[in-house]
């Protein structure tokens, strides 16, 4: 087969120093990318910086002949994200792949969640990658080409104790994504989310140990690197990857029940008396837009 390559192209990697995005990195570099690392080098909760990590994983990319060049910026403000994207213009003179990988994780039951620790979570997981995108977007319009990939999570997705902020963030990604790849259509511009599960700091002690050890993050790889190829052309969609198991999920639409035509009344009774139709999913569809959903209401 025919290797999958970037030769020519130009990444960004957010939250890179370590776990999938150092892998993400190393990979695409290897493939024939110029890469820029970025990495604020914070702990997991967002706090402190340091700057080896992204250096460090630049040195593994320069050893074995890649190019690559590190970044410190927050992803967390406007001002961090246009700087990581300057990155890679004045080192690169482009942008073709954004890896929205920053991520931390400040973990509560809401009863004992601070305004801090919700707005922090928000900060870096969803403006984050707002803040680098909206840079980015641009040059890839302007060029009509890019391949965006967002990283959202089951917690989001499905749900997890404990973990309201986070799991609002990652939810909040997919709706970026729903409207962001209506922009970015007709532009050559691809916009994909993962879900995955893999072992890192920030699941380490979130996992039970003997499923840890099974998740390892190179198995996550090799679909983001097929999501950033520029023979990939799907946009829009959403994919779990976990322990080699890789999978679609989607939000749809039931096909429901008209039970008024703008001009009667409904009752609270005929819901209840209809809400098998209301709830069934058998023959959902897939929605590409809100514009979609009127189908159903006209």
């Amino acid at each position: 087969m025919n290797e999958i390559r970037f030769d020519g192209k130009i990444a960004i990697i957010t939250g890179a120093g370590r776990g999938l995005g150092r892998l993400y990195a190393i990979e695409l570099a290897r493939r024939g990318a110029a890469v820029v690392v970025n990495d604020l080098g914070g702990s997991r909760d967002g706090s402190g910086s340091d700057t080896a990590p992204a250096q460090s994983v630049v040195d593994e990319i320069r050893n074995f002949g890649g190019k690559a060049i590190p970044n410190f910026d927050s992803v967390a403000t406007i001002e961090g994200g246009e700087k990581i994207i300057q990155t890679a213009i004045d080192a690169f003179g482009t942008v073709d792949i954004l890896i929205n990988n920053a991520g931390i994780l400040a973990d509560k039951t809401i009863m004992k969640m601070s305004e801090k620790e919700w707005d922090i979570v928000q900060e870096v997981n969803l403006k984050g990658t707002f803040s680098v995108t909206r840079a980015a977007f641009p040059i890839m319009r302007e060029k009509k080409f890019g391949r965006i990939i967002f990283t959202s999570s089951g917690s989001g997705l499905y749900g997890n104790f404990g973990q309201t902020n986070y799991a609002a963030a990652k939810m909040g990604l997919i709706g970026f994504m729903n409207a962001l790849k209506l922009e970015g259509a007709k532009y050559n511009i691809t916009c994909n989310t993962i879900a995955p599960i893999a072992a890192s700091r920030l699941t380490e002690d979130v996992l039970p140990p003997e499923l840890f050890k099974k998740l390892r993050p190179e198995d996550v790889v090799p679909l983001v690197l097929y999501l950033c190829w520029e023979g990939c052309t799907e946009s829009g969609m959403i994919f779990n990857c976990a322990g080699g198991w890789f999978s679609r999920t989607a939000v749809v639409c039931g096909r429901g029940i008209k039970l008024g035509d703008g001009c009667n009344e409904i009752s609270p009774e005929a819901i209840r008396d209809n809400w098998q139709k209301i709830a069934n999913l058998e023959n959902a569809e897939v929605l590409g837009s809100l514009v979609e959903s009127f189908k159903f209401i006209v």
